[in-house]
């Protein structure tokens, strides 16, 4: 029997409103902080911070561990702990980060004399007990081997942590011990580390020099911690591997031999019997003044339990923006999203009021580590989800250029960062323009700063703004040994400079355009945009590290001043790369593009992805090259400039194909567990990757593009904290095993919709994007009218859009064929993986 239409229009409407309601029911069936691990990445190299903070805090509480890869100071590696610290960041790589003045607890010492104890911080490491092992946002927790328990929380600037010592070691013959080290992570003190200890009442004040972890110039950080819950027996100071009670104040040098002599303060406690013993420790870069008046405004009384419940609340908060249907979602997935979503808020950290270097009423914010990695995806997902965060964040970049003259590339502990490859935080700012991120900020003030980016070299651009730019000017790229006189910085990476560069002038002209009066400008940066073509080699093959061709011809290629062309294996620096020689950093040796390869970059040119296919050969042979890039292996997913080639195949009228990649890489490359990531997490770039993803819809940065896949659940509410109106994405067909992650049509508001991209106004004026899905690939999002902006034209889809070109060829990840139910992808892995 034949339906009609209006029948068909008026069941679908049904089915929809049924899924939203239950949508609703499940929405506030559930707690978020349920579902976030703050252990996922914590071994394997993710290097993610797992303690107890607030949002951007700038406390970190987590015991430290003496592993290789302790940037994040706790690892789940099988490593020792060596004490518990305040200040961290998460996701970095290079030198363990922060990690500053350490607690340490002792049952007792031998002898029942301070002297007794250890305090170097090699010799005194213990092992935990993997079973005592708790996190949860706002509170970590472990018991170390001695059969003391530690457990912390977190205030905006003030850890406190909670000491229970074993019932047999508090006799009235033992006294147990906490000592504070003057010491960081990476041992990086430098000399006239102070404390003094008060003797009345054990408060451990001072003060010492430190060097930033990837970065120039040294920060001075200052502490005060105070001690509660048992009498004081005795106090003082230790040096070297000695202590004495009979001494109260230390300065303490760094050494000559390069690492910095152990030393701090420690307090004694009578028996504590069955109480705790807790250390509130602020910190501060003004003054041990400013960290003892924190401390004393966040946690007046040590009250553990409040101090934990204001954590959770403001952590579930900020997570409470994005509620998902949990009908057919294994655990594992809701936790693998929320994750993601929790690693997003941990860095940058907010240090308004801690900034010593000038005077300003703005904010300011530290640890971005670094916008090369943030701009991707992290600040576009806070954007959506914590857009007035964003607006202080982009405040403090302006301010940071107001004060030192230019905005930072990469920032941390008061210092300036290395810059990688583009001057980034013109992304940012465009991004956060073109969604109408407005308040506080000055725009021409920021518009200003990035033209200056654009138009003056710095003398450091090894640490700011652009390197180059007479040569960008003159030529129209970065030259192979560039003759650059006027600014200095590691003279590499001019192919991934040029590409970085031309992205960076085009977000110039999106925000001149909109402020207006500014057409000039505009003009001249859309001009410069396309400074990417100068270094395509049309005739430039590659071949694979076994000597096969890749049967790819045209890539780009450095040249040098002279305009005459250099060479660089368009495999160097890739995933497959077998030289042990490649060198892709920051080294002066390293190749010409920056933790990628030339087969990677040949793809970020997210302003002109049209011009990009034309040069390619149309979309046919670009959805064949990007496929060849995933197949392969060649792109690592593990590293950002992997995140937008995910979902490329939107530009070629493939958006099926962007499905199909999302869900091959999550959960695969990205589980729930302690190595489930693919690399460090880049301060949350990662877990944005994730959480992107699994909502359905991913940024090209820079611009107001969302490229739209199924999400991974049967619906997602995300509500706009600035307006309160709750944008919504639906899955008609929904299944739990994900075969249906083709859309076969959509609608906006009720009418149909076939672009295969969105805007933010989505978000900010609460619009319902209802999918209906099917298991085989449509024509959906597939015509040049439904593709996203370019700054060139498309030219030559015609049928090759079409989404059944590829019936006659099996599209493969690696030697399979896409199977959505292989050991790696799909509702089977998920299930394997619960908990």
């Amino acid at each position: 029997m034949r339906t009609s239409s209006h029948t068909r229009v008026f069941a679908a409407s049904l089915l929809i409103q049924s899924i939203l309601a239950q949508n609703a029911t499940n929405s506030t069936a559930y707690d978020p902080l349920q579902y976030v691990d703050q252990l996922i990445g914590s071994s394997n190299g993710g290097n993610v911070f797992p303690g107890a903070t607030l949002p951007y805090g700038m406390a970190k509480a987590v015991a430290d561990t003496n592993s290789g890869s302790n940037q994040g100071g706790f690892t789940t590696d099988g490593s020792s702990i060596t004490g518990f610290s305040s200040m961290h960041d998460s996701g970095t790589g290079g030198s363990p980060s922060l990690g500053n003045f350490a607690l340490f607890p002792y049952n007792s010492c031998a002898g029942d004399d301070p002297d007794g104890c250890v305090y170097p911080k090699k010799g005194r490491a213990v092992p935990y007990v993997n079973s005592s092992l708790k996190a949860s946002p706002g509170y970590f927790g472990l018991q170390l081997n001695s059969g003391v328990s530690v457990d912390m929380t977190a205030a905006q600037h003030t850890s406190l942590f909670r000491f229970k010592f074993p019932a047999n070691s508090t006799s009235s013959s033992s006294s147990p011990l906490i000592l504070l080290d003057l010491t960081d992570l990476s041992d990086s003190r430098q000399d006239n580390g102070t404390i003094d200890v008060d003797a009345a009442t054990g408060r451990m004040t001072g003060n010492a020099k430190f060097l930033p972890s990837f970065g120039t110039g040294n920060y001075v950080l200052y502490f005060c911690a105070d001690f509660q819950g048992a009498p004081i027996r005795d106090n003082g100071i230790f040096a070297n591997s000695r202590a004495s009670a009979d001494v109260k104040s230390l300065t303490i040098s760094r050494s000559i031999n390069g690492y910095p002599l152990p030393g701090g303060g420690f307090v004694r406690f009578e028996s504590p019997g069955d109480d705790d013993i807790l250390a509130r420790v602020g910190v501060s870069f003004i003054s041990s003044e400013q960290a003892c008046s924190s401390a004393e405004e966040e946690i007046p009384s040590f009250d553990f339990t409040t101090t934990q419940t204001a954590a959770e609340t403001a952590w579930r908060e900020k997570l409470s923006p994005v509620l998902v249907s949990t009908n057919g979602v294994q655990l594992s997935a809701l936790k693998n999203f929320y994750s993601g979503i929790y690693r997003t808020m941990v860095n940058p950290q907010d240090y308004t009021g801690e900034n010593p270097l000038w005077q300003s009423s703005e904010p300011y914010f530290d640890s971005f580590y670094c916008i090369w990695d943030l701009f991707r995806s992290q600040m576009p997902f806070l954007t959506v989800i914590d857009p007035v965060t964003v607006a202080r964040q982009i405040r403090s970049l302006i301010d940071t250029y107001k004060h030192l003259g230019w905005l930072p590339d990469c920032r941390m502990t008061l210092n300036k960062g290395f810059t990688q490859g583009g001057s980034n935080a013109d992304n940012v700012l465009a991004d956060a323009y073109l969604k109408g991120i407005t308040d506080g900020i000055d725009w021409d003030i920021g518009y200003d700063a990035v033209v200056k980016d654009a138009e003056v070299e710095p003398y450091d651009w090894c640490c700011e703004g652009r390197g180059g730019l007479d040569s960008w000017k003159s030529l129209g790229y970065i030259p192979v040994q560039d003759f650059d006189y006027k600014g200095f910085g590691t003279m590499t990476r001019s192919l991934s400079r040029t590409l970085e560069y031309s992205y960076n002038d085009f977000v110039i002209t999106q925000i001149g355009a909109g402020l207006g009066g500014r057409e000039s400008d505009v003009e001249k940066y859309t001009t410069r945009a396309g400074n990417w073509k100068n270094l395509f080699k049309a005739d430039q093959t590659s071949s694979l590290p076994t000597g096969v061709d890749t049967g790819f011809v045209g890539f780009f290629q450095p040249k040098y001043l002279n305009e005459t062309w250099g060479s660089q294996d368009p495999l160097e620096c890739s995933n497959i790369d077998t030289n042990p020689n490649s060198v892709c950093s920051l080294q002066n040796t390293g190749a010409e593009t920056f933790e990628s390869s030339i087969w990677e970059y040949s793809f970020f040119v997210p302003h002109d992805q049209a011009t990009l296919i034309t040069t390619f050969g149309g979309p046919a042979a670009f959805v064949e090259r990007l496929d060849y890039l995933h197949n392969q292996n060649i792109t690592y997913i593990g590293n950002e400039p992997a995140f937008l080639t995910v979902f490329q195949y939107h530009y070629a009228g493939r958006p099926a194909l962007s499905a199909l990649r999302s869900h091959y890489y999550i959960p695969a490359f990205f589980e729930p567990t302690h190595e489930g990531l693919p690399g460090n997490d880049d301060s949350g770039a990662m877990g944005s990757f994730v959480a992107f993803s699994m909502i359905g819809l991913f940024p090209n940065p820079g611009q107001d593009v969302y490229l739209i896949i199924p999400p991974y659940f049967e619906s997602v509410s995300v509500t706009s904290p600035i307006t309160n109106k709750t944008a919504t994405i639906c899955n008609v067909n929904f299944d739990s095993t994900y075969k249906n992650v083709y859309i076969q049509s959509a609608t906006l508001d009720g009418e149909p919709y076939t672009k295969n991209w969105i805007d933010h106004s989505f978000f900010t004026e609460g619009k319902e994007l209802v999918l209906t899905l099917g298991a085989t690939e449509s024509t959906w999002g597939t015509q040049v009218a439904d593709l996203p902006p370019s700054l060139g034209t498309y030219e030559g889809f015609g049928n090759s859009t079409n989404g059944t070109m590829t019936s006659k060829r099996a599209v493969r990840f690696g030697a399979e064929p896409i199977n959505l139910l292989t050991e790696k992808t799909g509702a089977k892995y998920w299930a394997q993986n619960e908990g």
